[in-house]
């Protein structure tokens, strides 16, 4: 008789099983750290483009209209109110997208504040629960 080498049946379900316990352990907590780290993302980026406003209304003496918007911070628009200076390579190099796909969302004069800056969030629709904008920052340069 030849004994046949392998795992049977019983021992590759075992190891199924077990590997589906700590699936199920390890990957909420690892999905809950990837919404987190997204929504710091947000904030990070709605204060870089918060410091490139505020440096734009420090040469312009006014901020982007909602009309102008962000893209008003990448390349010189040509909507009134025209800014008086604007640097060569504008005040940030590129728009940022949000970390779900989507652009941030700029309203001036704010609704909120000042100005408002804004992630749509996870669904991508605005005015809803879970929108992430400057007006959820302690710090704020309104």
């Amino acid at each position: 008789m030849r004994k046949q080498s392998g795992f049977s049946l019983l021992e590759v379900m075992v190891v199924l099983v077990i590997i589906g316990m700590i699936m199920a352990i390890v990957a909420p907590n690892i999905m809950g750290q990837q919404e987190e780290a997204a929504i710091d993302k947000a904030h990070l980026d709605i204060q870089q483009l918060e410091d490139a406003m505020a440096m734009y209304k420090l040469r312009n003496k006014t901020y982007p209209t909602t009309e102008q918007g962000l893209e008003s911070l990448v390349t010189e628009t040509d909507v009134e109110p025209l800014p008086r200076r604007f640097p060569d390579g504008g005040f940030i190099d590129k728009l940022p997208e949000d970390p779900w796909g989507n652009p941030y969302q700029l309203v001036s004069p704010g609704e909120v504040g000042k100005i408002d800056l804004f992630s749509m969030g996870p669904d991508g629709e605005v005015g809803t629960e879970d929108d992430i904008g400057n007006w959820d920052e302690e710090d704020t340069h309104g």
